[in-house]
């Protein structure tokens, strides 16, 4: 019997449950789809080792953090449900129906419409991932070649498992609402309207002009500021403060925003007459501020909430494509190992704050070594000699980078100023200076610039391009060519200095360009994620050694012999272990990074799938809870508003007038915060892909573009819902005939 009551009331309050339906269908729907990432991976025939383990278990874990906020719309989309059923629970117990099997038939209640959820959610979540594993084989840029149907039992038992946590939340509240409300309460729940109360309309306005001034002010600091990411050292604290600053008044500001919206909706409109007093645009105008003064908090956190769901999900993705794309060019050899050199900063930093003992057999560098020879302890530079380590793998046995090495070149890369000297004669900043433009942002004051350009000989980086397959450049003794594997504005920076036919001092020599373009193409100097030369000055050997510079460091580039398995070279030196590389009995740097192409490319392709799905799994679930939070809200306020609108029918407002006013003040509670977060994101993205463009050129277009619309089709999408069980709530409020 009960059963087929709880059955009965499901069905006739179907509209009282669609958007808590809709969220959970959602919810199971996108738990499911992306945790099954490794079964799309190996159907998308992405091979990297590792991969669909790194991003499946980095989405389990976030699974469980989204759950969570899951839970909180199941319990705030079930406490209307509730609100809207309590005179019917309240006449059960007026039947003589105890609160024990009151408590039972929500709890059936509540069983069939996760089931339904859980079932609905499951079969599009299948569908989904069918069609995901297309956009992963985009996204790693593969083919499909063997396309076939699957289901993850995995993804299905971590699904169940968080739909059985929030059922269970569901109903605990439910029942504990069930036992502590009091049966007049419940009887009387329909009759009781909210208290309305209205703000000093002059003090909401003054409110809001402060939150004006101070999400200006904010964005005014965050264009002129930018993030803290490229600061220098000593800098970085007070850039972090500055940036907390901006923060706090972006945030403060956009909850004054809200908090004052009212006061100045009311004298807005208020001025306009013409409007003011058309149809009911009065009463829509009451009931916006009234409802507004009691959700600017929860106004406010959605507008947050949305700006960083939109702003993460492009920047992240868009990010991740830079990287992508750049990928081949950062990487010029099957492997790189740097070894980086003292200078006078340095050593003073050993000496005062990090490891006194062991600064005693350190030493200024005032040569570059042979990194080729040292590998395995042959001599160089005449009579003197280095040590380096027998260099074993895992294993024990003996590497040699002769037994793999084919092509290979050095690289040495100097600061711009002599031994024993710290300013730097070739910044960009100065360049900048000379030609009348204004410096990158996101390079002002940053490490890079206040170092400057690295020198490099000629013969050197004409070797690397040979390696490359290019032809040699031709630089004279007082000729200069300037280079970058970043791409993006520091090339077209390089290229415009070089056009214009701007000389280079160095080291009292004046040089002219070589040619009229930097070279970005063979640039790079190092295998690298994200690019390894932000500018470097190729001068002619003869010119350098005449110029002593500080030696920086080197990087050795080498390229597997012709026919040579690529995995089984990578393998018998992947774990090479370096001791300290002596000159003479004395330490003039220390071993950098060592970087195998095809690690980083798994790597890349790890970080890429892994920031993109991270995106899009959290922008979709954010998105999600804001039009949840808002659609519920509206219904919310219909429901108390019933009798207004039974009222305006019995004064003769006809249908569309009621249905128009509806409309407006949900576009309102919708659009509002929508428009706020979109202003914040198209700020903060002006700040990120100038940021980016030092790197190479951010496109926010294409797979971004395609996900942004997904997420505002479910934003739309419950926008619509809400105003269709809206009008449909309105139409049975003025249909209802009781006296009062």
């Amino acid at each position: 019997m009960l059963c087929k009551l709880a059955w009965g009331n499901v069905r006739r309050a179907g509209r009282d449950y669609l958007v808590y339906l809709l969220t959970l269908t959602l919810g199971v729907t996108v738990f499911y789809a992306f945790n099954t990432i490794s079964m799309q991976v190996d159907i998308a025939g992405i091979d990297e080792e590792g991969l669909a383990q790194v991003v499946g278990s980095m989405l389990g874990y976030l699974t469980y953090f989204l759950a969570g906020v899951m839970a909180f719309l199941m319990v705030y989309a079930n406490n209307f449900i509730m609100k809207r059923r309590k005179k019917e629970f309240g006449l059960y117990q007026v039947l003589g129906m105890g609160r024990g099997r009151v408590a039972t038939i929500m709890a059936l209640e509540t069983v069939i419409v996760s089931v339904v959820a859980f079932v609905a959610g499951i079969v599009l979540g299948v569908g989904l991932s069918q069609l995901m594993t297309f956009f992963t084989a985009s996204l790693f840029k593969t083919q499909i070649a063997n396309f076939h149907f699957f289901f993850s039992v995995h993804a299905f038992n971590l699904t169940l498992v968080c739909m059985l946590v929030m059922f269970a939340l569901t109903l605990l509240l439910n029942l504990r609402a069930v036992r502590r409300t009091k049966l007049i309460e419940l009887m009387g729940a329909e009759r009781r309207n909210e208290s309305i109360k209205t703000r000093n309309p002059w003090i909401a306005i003054a409110i809001f002009a402060v939150g004006v001034v101070l999400v200006g002010v904010a964005y005014y600091r965050l264009l002129r500021d930018g993030f803290p990411l490229t600061a220098t050292d000593s800098k970085l604290q007070e850039a972090m403060s500055q940036f907390g600053i901006t923060t706090a008044m972006v945030t403060v500001g956009t909850f004054a925003l809200f908090w004052g919206l009212s006061g100045m909706l009311i004298k807005l409109l208020q001025s306009l007459r013409s409007v003011y007093w058309r149809g009911l645009n009065m009463f829509t105008v009451r009931q916006l501020s009234a409802k507004v003064n009691t959700v600017c908090f929860s106004m406010g956190v959605i507008a947050m909430i949305l700006f960083l769901a939109i702003t993460s999900v492009t920047c992240g993705m868009s990010i991740a494509n830079v990287m992508n794309e750049n990928l081949e060019r950062y990487n010029p050899a099957d492997m790189s190992q740097t070894y980086v050199y003292y200078t006078p900063d340095t050593l003073d930093f050993y000496k005062e704050s990090f490891n006194p003992p062991e600064a005693d057999r350190m030493v200024l560098a005032d040569s570059t070594v042979d990194l080729y020879s040292a590998w395995h302890g042959n001599p160089w530079h005449g009579d003197r000699k280095g040590k380096s380590a027998d260099n074993n793998d895992e294993t024990g046995k003996k590497v040699n980078i002769a037994d793999v090495a084919g092509e290979h070149v050095q690289i040495d890369s100097y600061l711009s100023y002599p031994i024993g000297g710290s300013d730097p004669s070739v910044t960009p900043s100065e360049m900048c200076k000379i030609m009348g433009e204004k410096l990158p942002k996101a390079f002002g004051g940053s490490n890079a610039d206040t170092m400057g350009l690295f020198v490099t000989p000629a013969s050197q980086y004409n070797r690397l391009r040979q390696m490359m397959g290019e032809e040699p450049v031709h630089i004279g003794h007082d000729q200069y060519l300037l280079t970058c594997d970043m791409g993006g504005e520091l090339v077209d920076l390089y290229t415009k200095y070089m056009a214009g036919g701007h000389a280079l001092t160095l080291g009292g020599h004046t040089l002219k360009p070589a040619t009229d373009k930097s070279d970005e193409d063979t640039a790079a100097i190092a295998n690298s994620a994200m690019g390894s030369n932000p500018g470097t000055v190729v001068v002619a050997d003869e010119l350098l050694s005449q110029l002593n510079l500080q030696p920086y460091f080197s990087s050795l580039l080498v390229n597997y012999k012709q026919g040579m398995d690529t995995t089984e070279a990578d393998e018998s030196i992947k774990y090479t272990v370096f001791d300290n590389l002596l000159v003479d009995g004395k330490e003039p740097g220390s071993w950098g990074t060592f970087i195998i192409r095809s690690e980083m490319y798994t790597q890349a392709a790890q970080t890429n799938g892994l920031i993109s799905y991270l995106a899009i799994y959290i922008g979709f679930v954010l998105v999600v809870a804001c039009a949840a939070i808002l659609s519920i809200q509206q219904l919310s306020n219909v429901a108390d508003g019933s009798r207004s609108y039974r009222v305006l029918a019995q004064i003769g407002c006809d249908d569309r007038q009621i249905r128009h006013s509806v409309m407006a003040q949900q576009a309102v509670f919708f659009l509002f915060p929508l428009a706020v977060g979109l202003a914040h994101s198209f700020v903060a993205l002006k700040v990120i892909i100038e940021l980016v463009s030092i790197f190479g050129n951010m496109s926010i277009g294409g797979t971004v573009g395609l996900t942004c619309a997904i997420f505002l089709a479910a934003y739309g999408g419950y926008f619509l819902v809400t105003y269709l069980m809206s009008t449909g709530m309105v139409r049975a409020a003025i249909a209802t005939r009781y006296s009062e």
